[in-house]
């Protein structure tokens, strides 16, 4: 592109002295961009009516560039009301909330009507990499001096003095025994970002602000490594406070966790043994199991992104909604994860939203954005960049995360330029195989032919991997950390990988492969002998049955559910289909899915969960606005009632395929008051006389302690009720089941939980209403046997953990398991309530 006379203007003619402002106060945010426009207004910059379009512009971007930047600017679409390109330079020494957890200090007001202002935002991207010298510029009291520092464009000097701590201070040695990982680094930025105050970390030179994951894990810190954390600015000490409380708190589990990945080491394999000793590539068991077959490498996936540069602003805009997105993406994933397979697992996607958040990863994609270069290349270069630091670490778990990172990155990349997707199904060969592939992301995982795809390894991964646990879901074979011989293997090799030991024996000979499959058949049948105790009823020593059932999402995680025991499905999601996907699904998909739950179930209940989405779990297609409180907010029921097209959409299919046949009943989630059950059996009466449907059992979760109070008022218009224990739990005990500081503290066992799931029982009694309960301590044995005790009819729970709960109930009493919910009932703590487990009832 040719240049026109504004990008011939020099920074220094942008930066006039009566554009410049030191030592302002503002309120806050709005009055800051408002005193910033009104110096680009008086400088005859922009039309009066463009602080308005800068301040429409907050509403939609996060104009907060880091270390304590903001950028104002104005919609792109009243670019027409720049009259020439100038910048405002607001310095608020005290500082205002820009965002959550962003204080900003220098406010920087962008009026172009071109790319004439790149040269001082180069200058600022390339200052926060000089946080002495930047700092110094939130303070000083000669406009010529930040003049001077905004305009001039050499390199920053690497800085000439060791990292030095902050007023407040404490020290910390770390008895995190795998060091400090993502998992816990991402309490760590949850609980900085939660402070307006500066907080950093330091160990030896180096120093990380502790509201940046990756500069975080960047410190590579050890078990026994002495750290420093300070803090200064408002709130220091308390923030400090609560930084070392959430540090230390960690401590217990991440013990725990290494504990109990030690036992699990030194647990004898159960893998194969050959009969004689073949050549292996030895790994790490991701997902138990044995397959025969040749292998198949996948090739090495370059991603070859093209340099297009764009306007800056356009390419900033491209970069936040693309970072909007994919973390309303992860958090959904997160938000299912945890439901569907608890907290640990959920992490992952959790840590992976977290580097969205990173600062510097960020600026370092704005900074190469500034220098002219595209914005999918620069974010790229910035991911890959950040991901080949984290890989060179002397630290095995720290450096896996760089294919988190990678992964996460290819996510973005994939919003800015949907033609820069990869993944999906690889080209596999005819005949089965043992897939070999570098690493392999979720999406890549869920997209293999299970008909095509005994086996799995991989060079890279951990046994905590989204790979590796995926795996697991769909019962595959894999090893992961095989390293570069993996790749090195010619196609069609024979290899029998064992996901136990996590060895690829490779070219085994016909009895190897007949030891192999006798091997296979063993296992098989110590399988059916479990599967047949499983299949067993939870009858308990007196008769008293109760129904349990598993909490899936997709037609094909039934068979696995079925395996463990489950007798029916008691909790269907339906957000799943929302997720990862530009549109909402429509009518036919929807009833394409429903239609595969029934035939998967043959016969079996099935209980379908209406779409719970709100505020607290974003998804793309449905574009909902931001709440400050979205768990008070518009979700559940709420959403459905406000947005008919969702609910007749997902009414219709569902009723299409109660038509086709099968047990299928329909529950609402976030119930609160009568007129919503009123509200929706109505809708779906006249959508089902529309269809010609026949009749099913519509229920209502039972979330909120409005619900189970007046449970003997909703019973009479309901046919059952699921209660959900992890939002009855948080609503009850007024703690937000994902606060990092809190969260430990939301024990569905309280007492308080267990009155309120009496209460419901009682209500739906005087109706002949059954109750079940569908949330996370339906899955634990000992919450099991008390949720029968005080009359819980049905259980629905993640297909892991039906087993045992089986097994806790048949070897039960019913009066004694009463006696015991009796006695949790007048337990005063939740403690209590668990001291009150022998083991048996």
């Amino acid at each position: 592109m040719a240049p026109d006379a504004n990008t011939a203007i020099m920074p220094t003619d942008l930066l006039r002295p009566d554009l410049l402002r030191l030592n302002a106060s503002p309120a806050g945010k709005e009055e800051a961009i408002r005193e910033a426009a009104q110096l680009l207004i008086a400088a005859g910059c922009i039309d009066p009516a463009y602080a308005a379009s800068m301040l429409r512009r907050e509403a939609v971007a996060n104009t907060f560039l880091g270390h304590g930047v903001a950028i104002p600017h104005g919609m792109v679409e009243d670019r027409g009301m720049v009259r020439r390109s100038g910048i405002a330079v607001l310095q608020v020494p005290g500082g205002i909330e820009w965002n959550p957890g962003q204080t900003a200090h220098l406010v920087v007001a962008i009026a172009a009507q071109s790319d004439a202002h790149i040269a001082v935002l180069r200058r600022l991207t390339r200052l926060m990499q000089d946080e002495a010298r930047l700092t110094a510029l939130f303070t000083v009291t000669d406009p010529a001096t930040l003049a001077a520092a905004l305009g001039e464009d050499a390199p920053v000097a690497a800085p000439a003095t060791p990292g030095s701590d902050l007023a407040e201070r404490f020290d910390w040695v770390v008895d995190y025994p795998t060091g400090l990982h993502a998992r816990p680094a991402t309490a760590w930025v949850e609980t900085a970002r939660a402070s307006a105050a500066r907080i950093q970390v330091r160990h030896g030179d180096l120093v990380a602000d502790a509201k940046a994951l990756v500069a975080l894990l960047q410190l590579g810190l050890r078990a026994g490594d002495s750290v420093v954390v300070s803090a200064e600015g408002e709130d220091a000490v308390a923030a400090l406070a609560r930084m070392k409380a959430t540090i230390t708190r960690l401590t217990a589990r991440e013990k725990a966790d290494a504990a109990a990945a030690a036992q699990k080491a030194r647990a004898p394999a159960r893998g194969w043994t050959p009969p004689n000793p073949l050549p292996a590539v030895p790994g790490i068991g991701a997902s138990p199991g044995l397959a025969i077959g040749p292998v198949h490498v996948l090739p090495r996936t370059v991603v070859s992104v093209p340099d297009e540069p764009v306007p800056l602003i356009e390419g900033g805009d491209r970069l936040h909604e693309a970072l909007s997105l994919t973390r309303q993406t992860l958090k959904a994933l997160a938000d299912d994860t945890a439901r569907r397979r608890g907290p640990s697992e959920a992490a992952i996607f959790t840590a992976q939203a977290e580097i969205l958040n990173d600062t510097d990863l960020v600026t370092l994609a704005c900074q190469l954005m500034v220098e002219g270069h595209g914005v999918a290349w620069s974010w790229h270069q910035a991911v890959e960049r950040t991901a080949a630091g984290l890989a060179a670490l002397d630290h095995p778990v720290l450096a896996a995360r760089a294919a988190d990172l990678r992964d996460v990155g290819q996510r973005v990349l994939a919003r800015i330029d949907p033609a820069l997707r990869t993944g999906g199904a690889p080209d596999l060969p005819d005949t089965p195989c043992i897939l070999i592939a570098e690493d392999l992301s979720p999406s890549d995982t869920a997209a293999l032919d299970m008909a095509r795809v005994i086996g799995l390894a991989t060079a890279q991964g951990g046994p905590t991997s989204p790979t590796a646990i995926l795996a697991r879901t769909l019962g595959l074979p894999a090893m992961v950390a095989g390293g570069a011989a993996l790749m090195e293997l010619a196609n069609g090799t024979p290899a029998i990988p064992d996901g136990q030991t996590g060895r690829l024996h490779l070219s085994p000979t016909e009895a190897d492969i007949a030891d192999a499959r006798s091997w296979i058949a063993r296992e098989e049948a110590r399988r059916a002998e479990e599967e047949a105790r499983r299949g067993l009823p939870a009858r308990t020593r007196g008769g008293h049955e109760v129904e349990i059932g598993a909490n899936v999402n997709r037609p094909d995680q039934v068979a696995v559910a079925l395996s463990q025991g489950a007798e029916s499905v008691g909790l269907m999601r339906t957000e799943f289909l929302f997720l990862e996907r530009g549109d909402a699904p429509s009518e036919d998909e929807q009833y394409e899915t429903y239609r595969g739950m029934l035939i998967a179930l043959e016969g079996r209940p099935l209980i379908v969960r209406a779409l719970d989405i709100g505020g607290d779990k974003q998804v793309p297609p449905l574009q909902l606005p931001h709440e400050e409180n979205p768990f008070l907010g518009v979700r559940g029921a709420r959403l459905l009632l406000r947005r008919p097209e969702l609910l007749e959409t997902q009414l219709r299919a569902l009723y299409r395929a109660a038509k086709d046949g099968g047990a299928l009943s329909i529950m609402f989630p976030m119930i609160t008051a009568l007129g919503e059950v009123q509200a929706l059996r109505a809708a779906c009466e006249r959508i089902r006389a529309e269809l010609d449907a026949p009749a099913v059992p519509l229920g209502i979760m039972v979330e909120v302690p409005a619900a189970a109070i007046q449970a003997d008022v909703l019973a009479r218009h309901v046919d059952f009720f699921s209660i959900g224990t992890n939002d009855l739990t948080q609503y009850a005990l007024a703690i937000d089941r994902q606060h990092p500081e809190l969260a430990a503290e939301a024990d569905s066992l309280h007492p308080a939980v267990l009155r309120l799931i009496r209460m419901t029982v009682e209500g739906a009694e005087r109706h002949g209403r059954w109750v079940g309960v569908c949330g996370g301590i339906a899955g634990d044995p000992f919450g099991a046997a008390l949720l029968t005790g005080l009359g819980v009819r049905e259980l629905s729970m993640t297909p892991r953990d039906i087993p045992a709960v089986k097994d806790r109930l048949r070897g039960s009493d019913l009066s004694a398991l009463k006696e015991a919910a009796q006695r949790a009932l007048d337990c005063e703590t939740a403690d209590a309530v668990r001291a009150l487990d022998g083991g048996e009832a």
